[in-house]
């Protein structure tokens, strides 16, 4: 019998007693917990351990949620924040897009979100504006346990509390990315997710940006690079709200990205589930990834291409600098000598001999090359033969 984490009253009520607050302000993410709980408590075949995380999980993402709207009464100068974003990288996971937005967010007048940032995007009760060090502390404690617990974390996605990270990780503690599907196996969620409202989040995303960019004072005149994969799922959502940003999608074949993701997700169920099976992982992720790209297209066709840059992985392992050049001047950066070096820069402090490999194989999770190339036929078609100019 699978553990169970409780109803959601429940966990609304331990995290007003954590944080000392009542407010959640608009609370319309509190359908997609009502919607989540269900899939966790069957799906999920969670452990003891694991449905203890998936509780603590969702406290902790209501605690943020109840300091952001309290940050907000308490310096409503937040709002006057103008956030920029240059550009949102989309690419399917396993598609080097980490590699590209790390790249161009350590540019310099660039920022992305920190990974300690987006586990707790709010200044901790009592934080120097500027000196996020509790959050940094508690990032590293955090990133500590999740390497013990996953040998090969570094080498299928490699991490730094310092690094820019994706916001995915912020989105999924309003419960409207596919974080919480890439965290514990929920395949009746990430449905709920696609037939539901996928812009709303958006909107609070950009509030966050906000509470970011003035909680950091460095970053002030910086424009931001985004990058998840999850946002496949709402670009309509990233059109709508940051119409200014050029959409940046990285290209690969998923005969190679299928199995590397699939990998990476039987790992991390793993630290929830003592009954993970990879041939349904496979299954899953084989359909999901297919509907992702499915959305991309037929986004992109809405908008007659527009705001989209395209990215070969081939292209940018070769010539890494030269693709960042090309996607900045695109967004509209003027990309200076300083800019460029800050990208070679990040480029030489993060090759890839440095980790070990990764390695997968289609089989591994009941897939062979010819399931993969027909699922994928019409995006293989329109975009790897002949990538668009």
């Amino acid at each position: 019998m699978t553990a169970k984490v409780p109803d959601r009253d429940t966990m609304v009520a331990e995290a007003k007693a954590k944080a000392g607050l009542d407010d959640f302000g608009d609370t319309w993410f509190f359908a997609h917990i009502d919607a989540l709980i269900p899939a966790l408590n069957g799906e999920a075949k969670l452990s003891d351990a694991g449905a203890a995380y998936a509780q603590d999980t969702i406290v902790t993402s209501l605690v943020n949620r109840l300091r952001f709207v309290e940050m907000f009464k308490q310096h409503p100068e937040i709002n006057d924040e103008q956030v920029e974003v240059a550009a949102v990288v989309v690419g399917l996971p396993r598609t080097g897009s980490t590699m590209l937005h790390r790249m161009l967010a350590a540019a310099p007048g660039m920022t992305g979100c920190r990974w300690y940032e987006t586990k707790n995007y709010v200044p901790f009760p009592g934080e120097e504006r500027g000196n996020p060090e509790p959050r940094r502390a508690e990032a590293k404690v955090l990133l500590d346990y999740m390497c013990q617990a996953i040998p090969d974390l570094m080498s299928i996605h490699p991490m730094d509390i310092d690094q820019p990270d994706e916001e995915l990780i912020i989105m999924g503690q309003l419960f409207s990315s596919t974080m919480i599907e890439g965290t514990f196996f929920v395949p009746s969620f990430a449905r709920w997710l696609m037939e539901h409202d996928r812009v709303r989040v958006y909107h609070d995303l950009k509030q966050i940006l906000k509470l970011l960019q003035w909680s950091d004072p460095s970053r002030k005149g910086a424009k931001w690079v985004l990058k998840t994969p999850g946002h496949l799922m709402g670009l309509d959502g990233v059109i709508e709200v940051f119409p200014e940003a050029k959409i940046v999608m990285t290209h690969r074949d998923p005969v190679q990205t299928v199995p590397s993701y699939s990998s990476m997700m039987v790992n991390l169920y793993g630290m929830s589930s003592d009954d993970v099976d990879r041939h349904a992982v496979g299954a899953v992720w084989l359909d999901r990834l297919a509907e992702l790209l499915d959305t991309f297209m037929a986004e992109r066709e809405k908008v007659g291409g527009r705001n989209f840059i395209d990215v070969l992985y081939t292209e940018q392992l070769s010539e890494p600098t030269k693709v960042g050049r090309r996607v900045l001047e695109q967004a509209g950066v003027i990309v200076t000598p300083e800019i460029e070096a800050g990208m070679a820069e990040w480029i030489e402090a993060n090759k890839r001999e440095d980790r070990a490999p990764h390695k997968y194989s289609l089989e591994d999770f009941g897939l062979t090359r010819a399931q993969v190339e027909e699922k994928f036929r019409a995006y293989r078609e329109a975009f790897l033969e002949k990538v668009p100019a």
